[in-house]
């Protein structure tokens, strides 16, 4: 059985290390910059990054619209932290012309666990993701505040100094996302994850 092709959107932020973990779980890989190289993917992965910058970059480099409409049509797609903001139908505190591809009835705000400098690390129990909590890392990371009747929600977190469960792993239907950063930790389980989705749908 051939390995299903996964892209990458390759247009800034951690390329690279989603790469390897997709790789790693037998994947086989596409980094996607240009509307033909969505051409026979079975899912796609949306690197964290700076969200209003893959924006930008995915209207200039004609990806968006082909993307967009890839999403609705049925393309699994993982999002981590900006890719997360990147699927969301909201965005908080995003910039006045910042776009989504959407593709998860959530509203995310941006930013929400602060900036580069309150980036922090903590396990994270995952429903349906065996073998104990995942260690994860967040940096800049958006939180849900609001999720659609068919969201269903996989993983929370309470920020350090808080008393406040903040909802950081989400999935509707063949899209998911987390506001952390599994890719940097070795830890392939949501990787593992998307490819089952991928190979379910």
């Amino acid at each position: 059985m051939t390995a299903p092709l996964v892209g990458v959107l390759a247009l800034q932020g951690d390329v690279r290390e989603h790469v390897l973990a997709l790789t790693a779980c037998g994947a086989r890989v596409r980094t996607v910059r240009r509307p033909e190289e969505l051409d026979g993917l079975a899912g796609i992965v949306l690197p964290g990054g700076e969200s209003t910058t893959i924006d930008k970059l995915a209207r200039i480099f004609g990806v968006r619209d082909p993307l967009v409409a890839a999403l609705r049509g049925g393309l699994p797609a993982y999002g981590s932290c900006a890719g997360m903001i990147l699927l969301a139908d909201t965005v908080l505190d995003g910039t006045p012309d910042q776009q989504t591809f959407g593709g998860l009835d959530i509203t995310v705000r941006r930013n929400a666990f602060g900036r580069q400098v309150e980036s922090f690390e903590t396990d994270v129990d995952l429903e349906g993701v065996d073998g104990g909590p995942a260690h994860a890392v967040f940096i800049r990371a958006p939180w849900v505040e609001r999720v659609g009747p068919g969201v269903e929600v996989w993983g929370a977190v309470t920020p350090p100094g808080t008393t406040t469960s903040r909802i950081v792993a989400v999935r509707q239907g063949v899209v998911m996302a987390t506001s952390f950063h599994p890719e940097v930790t070795g830890d392939l389980r949501i990787h593992r994850r998307f490819l089952d989705l991928v190979e379910g749908s």
